[in-house]
């Protein structure tokens, strides 16, 4: 396969091929941009460590496959959301919601410091 916006192939990294039995493998997401869904496609398991559910994705080789490049490009743009993964998309829509308070709130702080200084 050639090198593209939709496929590289780093054969130099230390580390190529973290995965293995992969003919076209690519490395263009080399930490997977789906890792912090509760609900990927790939395969990944968990293992509990301090009380703690982590997720384990080394036997999974999802983004490495260069015919998935879409399928991920469609879920980082909220696209193809399909029942199981709403409550990821409403822990995304709250969290951005709560970001969104704390920018406004730092906004005003902000503002009020200036006006503060402003006096002096």
């Amino acid at each position: 396969m050639e090198h593209s916006y939709r496929f590289f192939e780093n054969k130099a990294c230390k580390y190529f091929p973290c995965h293995q039995g992969l003919e076209d493998f690519n490395c263009l997401f080399c930490y997977c941009p789906l890792y912090t869904r509760e609900h990927c496609p790939g395969n990944p398991r968990y293992m509990e460590k301090d009380g703690r559910n982590i997720k384990v994705c080394t036997n999974c080789a999802f983004p490495h496959q260069p015919e998935n490049y879409d399928t991920i490009i469609q879920m980082l743009q909220g696209k193809n959301i399909d029942a199981t993964s709403n409550i990821s998309r409403k822990n995304i829509d709250a969290a951005s919601d709560i970001s969104r308070k704390n920018i406004d709130a730092a906004s005003d702080i902000s503002r009020k410091n200036i006006d503060a200084a402003s006096d002096i």
